[in-house]
């Protein structure tokens, strides 16, 4: 079976400090989605969150692992944002993100997210994460607005998001 391509859709990279980024319009006819993303918080703050369709309420759950080559630790949470960066701040090093939302243009289901995450800010814990989730809606995903819960993402951050040819 050959490997399936990603597909640029669309990307942003930072010219100055914002708030948010926001990817709307998401084209439904890919399989999966990945957003991709490298980025650094000027507050020192907690996650990077994602909203699906706008939904800032807590209806995602989610698990991760984190480890750091000494130490490791588990979370779980109900009614939790799409976020799984731990409880780790990423002020002066670079945290790159990758989630894959399964099957996000599905009308029939709630939507599984895999996550990935490498935090190389050496003074504040470096560590690796992986987790999995989901948001508890039958909705196709149609945007993602990405946030961190406090301050700024700063300028040179870069987000990307790929779509992935529906299987056969």
């Amino acid at each position: 079976m050959p490997t399936p391509t990603y597909t640029l859709i669309d990307s942003v990279t930072l010219a100055s400090s914002a708030a948010s980024v926001t990817f709307s319009n998401i084209d439904q006819s890919f399989g999966d989605v990945i957003l991709s993303m490298t980025v650094t918080n000027d507050a020192g703050s907690r996650p990077t969150r994602i909203a699906i369709n706008g939904d800032t309420g807590y209806n995602y759950t989610r698990v991760e692992a984190r480890g750091n080559g000494t130490t490791a630790a588990s979370y779980s949470d109900t009614n939790a944002y799409v976020t799984f960066s731990g409880d780790r701040s990423f002020t002066s090093g670079v945290t790159g993100i990758i989630y894959q939302f399964m099957d996000y243009s599905a009308t029939n289901k709630h939507k599984s997210i895999l996550a990935r995450l490498n935090n190389t800010n050496a003074s504040a814990d470096p560590h690796v994460t992986m987790g999995a989730g989901r948001w508890a809606s039958t909705a196709g995903i149609a945007s993602l607005l990405i946030y961190p819960s406090s301050g700024n993402f700063i300028a040179g951050c870069t987000f990307h998001i790929y779509g992935i040819a529906k299987a056969l």
